[in-house]
């Protein structure tokens, strides 16, 4: 798979595509940032189905997991709804204890042949985020490889043939995969007030999640990044991805 860029310069995220499947490990992953992404393209008609790999249960220190599940469960499906994902679907693997392996390029690959997206969005899996800060979440980390490596093994009839059955077949049509807030990014979507006001809804769809983050402006840092992003690319709004083709 090679980075799409040219001479350097951030370009426009191609959109010549009709079905996304955005692909995170956690409940509010998708929300800083891609979600606006994702209301233009739902806006322009496409499907967007919204993956998580975990529940987001260990997210919450003051909330125990079995409890914690459910909640941030129901947020998610509230804030996919802001920006139009026509379905949100859960894997069952542990928030915080994600390993690279087979049974995780397993169920990323099932969902890619079952779904067939031609566009895959998810969260910058490099040792840091855009703008620095500290170090990146270990699910983050591990899912980014996981998932390119998916896509590789939906389009090979010979790893895991035994998800070809009742009609399922390898799928080879993923364009693109794109994660949003990587510290080099190559490519940027134009945002307008519209999606970016959607985008935020999304992230405040998250109330439970956003009260035990003391002191955390999410609509100031949220607008504030899509200026940043916008004055890169040369628009007033944007949000920013690495994307690799396929």
């Amino acid at each position: 798979m090679a980075q799409m860029r040219e001479n350097g310069a951030p370009g426009r995220l191609p959109e010549d595509w009709d079905r996304l499947l955005a692909v995170v490990a956690h409940p509010d992953d998708l929300e800083f940032g891609a979600s606006s992404a994702i209301h233009r393209w739902t806006s322009q008609g496409k499907q967007v189905v919204e993956l998580l790999v975990t529940k987001g249960e260990a997210g919450i220190d003051t909330m125990d997991p079995r409890s914690c599940a459910p909640v941030r469960m129901a947020e998610q499906r509230a804030s996919a709804a802001a920006v139009g994902a026509t379905e949100v679907e859960f894997l069952d693997f542990p928030d915080g204890m994600l390993e690279y392996g087979l049974p995780l390029r397993r169920a990323l690959a099932e969902a890619i042949r079952r779904y067939r997206p031609e566009a895959i969005v998810s969260i910058n899996f490099r040792e840091h985020f855009d703008g620095g800060g500290g170090f990146n979440h270990a699910d983050h980390r591990v899912l980014g490889p996981a998932l390119l490596d998916a896509v590789r093994d939906a389009a090979n009839r010979w790893v895991f043939p035994e998800q070809l059955v009742d009609g399922t077949e390898p799928w080879s049509g993923v364009r693109l995969v794109a994660f949003g807030a990587a510290p080099d990014p190559t490519h940027f979507v134009e945002l307008s007030e519209d999606d970016l006001a959607a985008g935020i809804a999304s992230l405040d769809a998250h109330e439970v999640y956003l009260a035990a983050l003391e002191g955390f402006d999410q609509r100031t840092f949220l607008r504030e990044a899509a200026v940043l992003a916008g004055e890169r690319a040369g628009v007033p709004l944007a949000t920013s991805f690495e994307v690799f083709e396929v």
